[in-house]
């Protein structure tokens, strides 16, 4: 059996449809990683890991409290 020339230009739009959708998933996919990194929870912005440094109002040296 052959396969007819009408079927092939069918075949052939399916499979690039096929890789514009998966090309599409890749980079929806990767926008969304880069949106993660990207996005910081506003209230912990400042948030330095680590020992804080001590305010005046805690500080034993008499600061101005």
């Amino acid at each position: 059996m052959t396969t007819t020339f009408q079927k092939r230009q069918k075949e052939m739009k399916r499979l690039d449809k096929q890789r514009e959708k998966a090309a599409r998933r890749a980079q929806r996919k990767l926008d969304k990683r880069t949106e993660k990194d990207n996005s910081t929870d506003p209230d912990i912005a400042g948030i330095v890991v680590g020992p804080q440094p001590r305010s005046d109002a805690n500080d034993p040296q008499g600061g101005s409290a």
